[in-house]
């Protein structure tokens, strides 16, 4: 899965320093070399990747390709078909398989494959959106905050954005509109996404089948896991027509092939400045992994309980041991010297550059400076922000419908002209908390807990928010009390509770009525870090991307922000410390490998498919393309613009991709078409979506 780090098999004499020390080779920020960088459609380097590589893409052949590319709730994916067939990971869409199991029926085990269309299920709350449009607006939001400081800086720019939102898209529910700052505020631009909200679960394989070798085989290569899964947008009752798919090649890649990878990686952070970067090593990154520890813990020993509470909590500890490790590969990164050497001479190279022109300094001046200052408030108003607004609630579902129970109370309390949610926010809000989705109050009660207890801990037991949270009782009691008394459960509830009053809600529901009683304290810290920190570091940043700009020209790729990019590359292994890896694993290394213990067991329909297998079927193959988390699900595209596989996974020496990229090492791990169409036709024959894949 992509971003759950552990170490590889092939390197475990590397220290997680040594491999951020790796990273310290990552290319000046000159202009992007190797096979890195993670660009937008409308600035993708098309001449450098055609002289490089001899191929032919052009205009058209990227519009194809960004037709079909799909955004997923936290992932990325390709329609491949014109029925609205849609291809990504099994890792992206094991949510909903395990929303639609149940004790008697647990399709994560055992596996999704219906034989017919109409026995199709509705995913829960995911959607599958298209981009259709890109705007630039970057003056228009510049504009906005011109001349305007701290809490009135901020307003300004959301209004202005919300403004451009409504404008493009109308209040139309088939379209939404986001508009995304680039190059940490560099510049903006709207983008329209056609929007599907009924997405349903075409076929999933058995966790076992799809996760194989764990998390010891995690970020790991060789790899041998059918990480893929197929989901179906509908409207109005139908499959989508999606005349723009990428065509299905069930042929394997070859070693040196081009490779494309289209999708939506969710954060980098390669353009912060050095006192940026050092305060999420010494203070964010520390407090994250402490804290995420020692959740994964409690959750782990719910887990053993018995069958049921591992089966519930399944999701949330695979969802939280992926965060886990994503902070882990990052904290080794930023503690490497080496790395952080290579990033210190980076940003000197360009401050003295500003310098040593009058005019670009006069009219830059010194935001680095500025940020250091910012990066010092940060600290001191860090673990209350994180503890009473970021964090709050520790992850519980419940909570979270009870925050957007309350904030809707609130608004409503406003005198009209004053209210800040519009009507289409509303709308979809309330579509939100109708849709059904199943809770597991005792997972709700471990993660209130924790952050109740890490708050008191944190905040200490003398801090009057914290003894107006808590009163009298334990972390322990409070949440107990909390989470067995509410009726948010219950959807036809918390879509009641969106008329209701403050007074009246407090009565109702006694989490909601904990909620609105403390989140003044949370508002007034978030407003304090809006006005000393979000603020002043956006107004920072901005100048920072404007001495990158004049300094290093506009061919440069902007940060991930979960928006849809293309990166390319080639299939090509890698060599490290004497020890070389090959591009490629076949499914019959999957019998070689499996050992019949946890997590090496195979899946029982793999085992009964050994005899009739093709075993030379490329599995699993890397690529030099750069990828993130967010990334999961892409499709892996060839120069022609077929799909040949689904990115799930990055090696070890991506765990600090973050923050750089090393061509050398970096690498891409993906399940293979070739290998997905075999699965289809031996371990799960599944007819009719080969045939609608066209593969005969």
């Amino acid at each position: 899965m992509l971003f759950r780090s552990l170490r590889s098999a092939i390197a475990a004499t590397a220290s997680i320093a040594t491999v951020a020390g790796a990273l310290a080779v990552t290319a000046a920020p000159t202009v992007a070399k190797a096979d890195e960088g993670m660009w937008t459609f409308d600035n993708f380097p098309i001449q450098m990747v055609n002289d490089k590589y001899g191929t032919r893409i052009d205009q058209d052949w990227l519009d194809r390709v960004r037709n079909s590319a799909v955004r997923l709730q936290g992932c990325s994916a390709s329609f491949v078909s014109e029925d609205g067939l849609i291809l990504t990971n099994w890792h992206c869409v094991v949510g909903c398989v395990q929303d639609l199991s149940s004790p008697e029926n647990d399709y994560v085990k055992n596996g999704w494959m219906p034989a017919t269309r109409e026995e199709e299920k509705t995913c829960p709350g995911q959607t599958a959106e298209v981009l259709t449009d890109i705007v630039d607006v970057t003056d228009r939001v510049l504009g906005a905050g011109e001349g305007l400081e701290g809490a009135a800086f901020n307003a300004a720019r959301s209004a202005e954005t919300a403004k451009i939102q409504e404008e493009n898209c109308a209040g139309d529910p088939k379209f939404s509109c986001q508009v995304i700052s680039f190059y940490r505020g560099g510049r903006y631009a709207l983008y329209k996404f056609r929007r599907y909200d009924d997405v349903r679960l075409v076929f999933a394989p058995e966790n076992q089948a799809a996760f194989f070798g764990g998390d010891p085989d995690n970020f790991n290569f060789p790899r041998y896991a059918l990480d893929a899964g197929f989901l179906r947008a509908y409207e109005d009752g139908k499959p989508v027509e999606t005349p723009n798919f990428l065509k299905w090649n069930p042929e394997a890649p070859k070693e040196g092939d081009v490779t494309f990878v289209a999708g939506n990686p969710g954060t980098t952070q390669r353009l912060l400045t050095m006192s940026q970067l050092e305060r999420l090593r010494d203070q964010a990154l520390p407090t994250q992994l402490i804290q995420g520890s020692e959740l994964r813990g409690r959750l782990l020993e719910y887990s053993l309980e018995d069958d049921e509470a591992y089966r519930a909590s399944f999701d949330t500890i695979f969802g939280l041991e992926n965060s886990f490790k994503v902070w882990y590969g990052q904290q080794a990164a930023l503690t490497d010297p080496a790395f952080m050497a290579t990033k210190r001479e980076q940003e000197a190279e360009l401050r003295q550059r500003v310098a040593a022109d009058p005019a670009l300094l006069q009219r830059i001046g010194d935001p680095w400076t500025e940020l250091e200052a910012v990066e010092t408030a940060a600290r001191d108003l860090y673990l209350p922000y994180r503890q009473l607004v970021q964090g709050a609630g520790g992850g519980s579902q419940l909570y979270s419908y009870a925050r957007a129970v309350a904030g809707v109370a609130r608004d409503n309390a406003r005198p009209e002209a004053e209210r800040r949610i519009t009507p289409a926010q509303r709308t979809a809000l309330e579509g939100r908390l109708a849709t059904v989705l199943p809770v597991t109050p005792a997972i709700d009660e471990i993660q209130m807990r924790q952050w109740l207890s890490k708050t008191r801990e944190y905040l200490t037991v003398d801090n009057p928010t914290v003894k107006a949270m808590l009163g009298r009782e334990s972390p322990e009691a409070l949440a107990e009390r909390l989470i067995a008394g509410t009726k948010l459960a219950d959807p036809a509830f918390r879509v009641a509770a969106l008329s209701m009053t403050p007074e009246q809600l407090a009565e109702a529901d006694p989490l909601i009525g904990f909620v609105l009683a403390n989140e003044a304290a949370g508002a007034e810290v978030a407003a304090q870090w809006a006005s000393t920190v979000s603020a002043p570091t956006a107004r920072a940043a901005e100048r920072v991307a404007q001495a990158r700009f004049a300094v290093y020209g506009d061919n440069l790729y902007p940060d991930a922000t979960f928006s849809l990019r293309l990166s390319y590359g080639q299939v090509q292994g890698w060599t490290y410390r004497g020890v070389t890896v090959p591009a490629f694993t076949y499914m019959g290394g999957l019998y070689e490998r499996a050992t019949g213990s946890v997590p090496f067991n195979a899946a029982q329909k793999f085992l009964d498919a050994e005899d009739r297998i093709n075993k030379e079927t490329v599995y699993d193959f890397v690529s030099t393309n750069d990828i993130i988390g967010g990334n999961s699900g892409s499709p892996v595209i060839n120069a022609a613009g077929e799909v040949i596989g689904t990115a799930f996974d990055g090696n070890i020496h991506s765990l600090g991709g973050s923050f750089g990229y090393d061509g050398n090492l970096n690498r891409t791990v993906s399940v293979s078409t070739a290998a997905i169409t075999e699965a289809l036709r031996v371990v799960y024959p599944s007819p009719r979506l080969l045939e609608e894949l066209g593969v005969e």
